[in-house]
């Protein structure tokens, strides 16, 4: 058994692409199967380096390892031997037409009534013809001629899945400047590279039957395939989430401090009737089971991330966020305060309250509690340090001057020290900010 992940760099990778990643990985380790990271390089107009690089950062980050690297920018030759034996059998044809013809096509078809799949007109193209129109200047692009009937397979997800080829176009497999599409160096790859198991998107269904039918012109078995296509992903609203990737790019997500165990866990459940938990990549591949997966489409909901998130932050040990931390941050504030954030970014605006100047917002009517607060606020001195008994103490002697109970007492004290209507424990922030924090809040507050 051998799995891949084939994505193009032409962009970071998002949520959409990460869970057909994470499927790959996960059935390949279950089933103890290889695991191929298959670069899809061949659009060399939009490419680039940094994506590449971008790509292999977030799997890393994700923790997918991956037993093999290949690029299909070092393999054209292999693409074009395999062209070579379509033209011999007379599977790849020579097509002429331009985008303004072929539109014209598809536009009559259309006002006929008629599904507006190509005629293969050039097939019936003469060597006269073909010589004449290369004589002209034009140079040919390459279609693939589908044949009769349909295709099937049972899919792991979907279930029995056909295509019927009479109703697709003859795709395009090279290009007039020779380049290669994605159908067929996907092709060439998956039966040179021995891949057995292909996990991908639902809206590769229609490919599937195309690239089955291309196996088998190829001398391949299509029957050494199996296949799962996924559903694709909405929003929280039911929209398709592919209109709203950019702002769930695995930089970005990892950037605002969503911890990828809980990005990993989330993906490898969505659309599953089992809820997420915060596992390590063993512990979710020995359950995982791509059959698992409904046939609707999944929601990513980012309140069920966030909510995954900080349930993986809650048990985080402080060595391992550490560096991600603000500087100089204390194992004291990370135990007070992860507890109370939904991302690891929210730990700046913790650690400003602790440590640095805040502005406490107007509060009508409050000056002169806040100011018999800053007269009961006991002292921090060596003999009798600040500690976490301390904002007992300090309510307890304040609540005996003021008469105030519950909420009229903690509440005005909260929004003067932090400026938040919640957040952690007062009890532990306050030995953290220390007195003279404290008391210059209060002061700043009363007026």
């Amino acid at each position: 058994m051998k799995l891949r992940f084939a994505p193009s760099p032409t962009g970071l990778l998002h949520v959409g692409n990460a869970r057909q990643a994470v499927a790959n990985a996960l059935h390949a380790r279950r089933h103890g199967a290889a695991f191929l990271l298959r670069i899809d390089d061949t659009d060399v107009d939009r490419s680039r380096e940094e994506y590449v690089e971008g790509i292999r950062q977030d799997l890393a980050w994700l923790g997918i390892a991956w037993d093999e690297l290949v690029r299909q920018s070092d393999r054209i030759d292999r693409y074009q031997a395999a062209a070579s034996r379509l033209k011999q059998v007379g599977r790849l044809y020579p097509c002429f037409e331009s985008e303004e013809e072929l539109h014209a096509k598809r536009e009559l078809r259309l006002r006929q009534r008629k599904p507006p799949v190509y005629d293969r007109a050039m097939l019936r193209l003469t060597p006269e013809q073909r010589a004449q129109a290369e004589a002209n200047g034009k140079q040919p692009y390459w279609r693939f001629r589908l044949s009769d009937g349909e295709v099937g397979w049972d899919d792991l997800v979907q279930g029995r899945s056909k295509v019927k080829l009479g109703a697709v176009s003859d795709p395009v497999l090279i290009r007039a400047d020779g380049t290669v599409l994605y159908a067929f160096a996907s092709v060439v790859d998956d039966l040179e590279l021995g891949i057995t198991h292909v996990l991908r998107g639902e809206d590769h269904i229609t490919n599937t039957g195309v690239q089955l039918d291309i196996i088998a012109a190829l001398g391949g078995r299509p029957d050494r395939f199996t296949h799962a296509h996924l559903p694709l992903l909405l929003d929280e609203a039911g929209a398709k989430l592919s209109k709203r990737f950019e702002g769930l790019s695995l930089r970005a997500l990892r950037h605002d401090g969503i911890d990828p165990a809980a990005l990993l866990a989330y993906l490898a459940r969505l659309g599953t009737a089992e809820d997420p938990q915060p596992l390590s990549f063993d512990e979710l591949a020995a359950s995982y089971d791509v059959r698992r997966v409904s046939k609707s489409a999944a929601r990513f909901d980012m309140r069920q991330l966030l909510a995954l998130n900080r349930r993986a932050m809650h048990h985080m040990p402080f060595e391992r966020v550490r560096d991600r931390l603000p500087e100089g941050a204390t194992e004291a504030f990370w135990n007070t305060v992860r507890g109370n954030v939904d991302m690891l970014s929210e730990m700046r605006h913790w650690w400003e309250v602790v440590s640095g100047s805040i502005v406490p917002p107007v509060q009508e009517g409050e000056a002169a509690f806040l100011l018999q607060a800053l007269d009961a606020l006991p002292p921090d001195v060596p003999e009798r340090p600040w500690g976490e008994r301390t904002w007992g103490e300090w309510t307890g002697a304040l609540r005996a001057v003021s008469g105030r109970r519950g909420r009229p007492l903690f509440h005005p004290l909260r929004l003067a020290l932090t400026a938040e209507e919640s957040g952690p424990e007062l009890c532990h922030l306050l030995p953290l900010m220390g007195h003279e924090r404290v008391a210059g809040r209060l002061r700043l507050a009363a007026n």
